[in-house]
């Protein structure tokens, strides 16, 4: 009987000491261990994830250079009902030094809804927007409200984060009647606030009255139509001048030779 306990005994203690160092080996400093669930794991990386991918972000440039032009569209029920074609340059003061971005058409994206009497038209991408609210007055369309948005990358190493915001309001911009397009092919300089401004250069845009999709007859801004007409009338006051010096040199001629007759 005595004989039959050793062997027995010495089992159970060989298989005490394999499931010790089987435990030891898996965690050898004995702590509790708990393995995340997979709700538990995206929710970490979620939070861990960055909120702005700041290669994406708008980089400032020191110099200003000509913004690439494009032509932007929102539809309505399948149809174009807001148009516009131009480029876009974001101008931003800071500590007295002027920056500029120039809006990439490849990486911009339009937003926006019409309306019978309203219509918001929305140039976003990564880091900004520039906003349009048109308003529909009897025959007469014109833009309202423009609001711009910036968010660059920081000029410098360790300079902070800055954000510019700006907005006109209550204007009666880029006027045209309704079926018309407005144009501008000088230079149109949006002033946002004191250290955020806007250019569109050119510019071509429309919300109300599209036909087909396409833009209406053009209405000139005023910029245009002075470069236009300016040297036309220089022009006609040149000839004038010249018209009336040879009119006055031949009637002083007529007089001087009438002079010499009666004498």
């Amino acid at each position: 009987m005595t004989h039959t306990r050793y062997p027995i005994t010495l089992f159970l203690m060989l298989s005490s000491l394999h499931w010790l160092g089987s435990s030891l080996a898996s965690n050898p400093l004995g702590l509790s261990i708990s393995v995340a669930s997979k709700d538990e794991v995206l929710a970490i990386n979620s939070k861990d994830a960055p909120i702005t991918n700041l290669s994406k972000r708008p980089v400032l440039q020191p110099k200003e250079t000509l913004p690439l032009q494009s032509t932007y569209t929102i539809k309505n029920q399948g149809k174009v009902c807001a148009r516009s074609t131009l480029g876009v340059e974001f101008e931003v003061t800071e500590n007295k030094k002027k920056y500029y971005f120039n809006m990439n058409p490849s990486s911009t994206r339009t937003t926006g809804f019409c309306g019978k009497q309203k219509t918001v038209f929305s140039l976003e991408f990564d880091g900004g927007n520039l906003q349009f609210t048109f308003i529909k007055e009897g025959d007469l369309s014109y833009v309202r409200t423009i609001r711009g948005f910036l968010q660059p990358a920081p000029t410098c190493k360790n300079c902070q984060n800055k954000t510019y915001v700006g907005v006109m309001d209550h204007e009666k911009l880029f006027k045209a009647k309704n079926g018309l397009s407005f144009q501008c092919n000088s230079e149109t300089k949006l002033i946002l606030a004191d250290y955020f401004r806007v250019k569109l250069v050119p510019l071509q845009i429309q919300a109300f009255g599209l036909v087909s999709g396409e833009f209406g007859k053009e209405v000139e801004c005023w910029e245009d139509y002075n470069k236009r007409m300016i040297p036309i009338i220089l022009g006609a006051v040149a000839v004038a001048i010249c018209l009336v010096a040879i009119l006055t040199y031949v009637l002083v001629r007529e007089r001087r030779g009438r002079g010499y007759e009666q004498l």
